[in-house]
């Protein structure tokens, strides 16, 4: 299914009601939206624009005019934000309508959404358990139907995990081929903006429209083959996926039996439709998980020093004097995981320190990039778990913040490295859904979408929580 049944839906009066009821509907079991409007006020014509009244959802640190921009925070929750993402003005060229901001853990700092101050989020797929984060409420949104697909951000697995806890297709481009202008900034050399969906075919015609260059954004990067990248080069044209060699991680530990189980069996599936398989080993993935959080957690103790409650903002109104109103306003509007990763950044880049951590960690990331390079050189894709457990309940005391930092693993290379990942669904096990991810070189991400386009139709679809309704 492509995106296509959705033109107009908002525009046609039986089609918007039935819809409206359903979104209803869900959105009181699963809480995936922190603010929506379902009106009739689609400016789009359905039959002229790609993505003509094709509703769809806005992680809520990815700016859209008129609508708030809370982060997930008590900090930002009062604001309303006056511009719109470049991503977002792309996709509302192309027709596309934002319906509504999604709920996220505060500063997309989380794999839960559980660490949002403002609203708690569930599964479709079991509301005891978590969608996954920090984008859970776009994943929840598109995997119970709500939308087709939903705008999401990826600074180290954030768009790639809640698409495998809820069964859908998550996107982290190549670092520079999507703007970030208009992301409400936490590591600025990590993250991207990235894309959930119902299928491939929406995944990637989303990501046709807001991909490319940006004058507002000096982090973008020419893509190949765009006629508005004037001078670049089109890239190689991607292999045939039923023929394209796959790089498989070998000695994977501390997965889950299930997890375990479906790396087995896609492997065997891509091996079956004809593809290569090529055993490889990435040494520096031991290290990745440290490395990443020492210069995540840096550059966001940067960025997010411009909350003082002085420009805007949660400001305690009751301290007396401009250092007690700072301290007071950041210690009542950051939430304990920001305050915890803001004091871990602001460490590592003490003095006498920063060699010792940031600088050790740039150089892990180096061989990282390297090890991804070697791996490329002999394969078009790897193929590699998304997280090593499903979706696990709210509140499990086994998975603590510190244990689903570890489990980041799979996900935090690919930021550090800058290359693409596709996050997709495989049959459940258990009831539940489980995620894999293809990797490639950067900017291929037409290779992955190919590769998880044959999965995809091996299904026959991808599988749906129980009471889902298509349009």
């Amino acid at each position: 299914m492509s995106v296509d049944p959705w033109k107009g839906i908002l525009k046609d009066t039986q089609r918007h009601s039935a819809y409206l009821r359903y979104f209803e509907e869900w959105e009181a079991r699963i809480g995936s939206f922190l603010e929506y409007r379902l009106s009739q006020d689609d400016p789009s014509d359905s039959g002229r624009l790609p993505l003509g009244g094709v509703p769809f959802g806005v992680k809520d640190n990815i700016a859209v005019e008129g609508y708030h921009c809370t982060c997930g925070s008590k900090i930002l929750k009062d604001f309303t934000s006056p511009y719109s993402a470049t991503a977002v003005n792309r996709l509302k060229a192309a027709g596309a309508v934002p319906v509504g901001k999604c709920n996220l853990d505060e500063f997309g700092m989380g794999s839960s959404t559980d660490n949002s101050a403002l609203k708690k989020t569930h599964n479709p797929w079991d509301v005891s358990r978590v969608a996954g984060g920090s984008s859970g409420g776009s994943a929840a949104a598109v995997a119970a139907g709500l939308v087709p697909f939903a705008l999401g951000s990826d600074t180290g697995g954030s768009v790639r995990q809640p698409a495998a806890f809820c069964g859908v297709y998550g996107l982290k481009p190549t670092y520079g081929a999507v703007s970030r202008y208009g992301l409400v900034a936490y590591a600025s050399s990590l993250e991207v903006v990235g894309v959930l969906a119902d299928t491939v075919d929406t995944a990637r015609r989303v990501f046709d429209v807001i991909k490319g260059q940006d004058e507002l954004d000096q982090s973008s990067a020419l893509y190949p083959g765009l006629s508005r990248d004037r001078g670049g080069n089109p890239g190689a044209a991607p292999p045939a996926a039923s023929t394209a060699r796959i790089a498989v991680v070998e000695g994977l530990e501390g997965l889950s039996p299930e997890v375990e189980e479906t790396y087995r069996s896609s492997i065997d599936f891509y091996k079956a439709a004809g593809c290569e398989i090529q055993p490889v080993s990435l040494p520096s993935l031991d290290y990745a998980v440290a490395a990443y959080y020492t210069i995540a957690t840096a550059e966001a103790s940067a960025n997010l020093a411009r909350y003082t409650g002085i420009r805007y903002g949660y400001r305690d109104t009751g301290a007396v004097t401009m250092e007690e109103m700072v301290r007071s306003s950041r210690t009542k509007g950051f939430g304990d995981e920001v305050k915890l990763r803001i004091l871990l950044g602001t460490y590592v880049l003490r003095s006498g320190f920063q060699d010792q951590y940031y600088g050790r960690a740039q150089k892990i990331r180096t061989a990282i990039r390297n090890d991804f390079d070697r791996v490329f050189a002999a394969a078009d894709l790897l193929l590699m778990p998304v997280f090593p457990v499903q979706a696990f309940p709210h509140g499990d005391t086994s998975l603590d913040q510190f244990q689903q930092k570890l489990a980041d693993k799979f996900t935090v290379a690919a930021n550090l490295a800058g290359i693409p990942a596709l996050s997709f669904p495989t049959a459940p096990r258990n009831g539940l859904p489980v995620g894999m991810q293809l990797l490639g070189p950067v900017f291929s991400e037409q290779r992955l979408f190919a590769a998880a386009e044959i999965h995809e139709k091996s299904l026959g679809g991808i599988p749906r929580p129980h009471g889902f309704r298509s349009v």
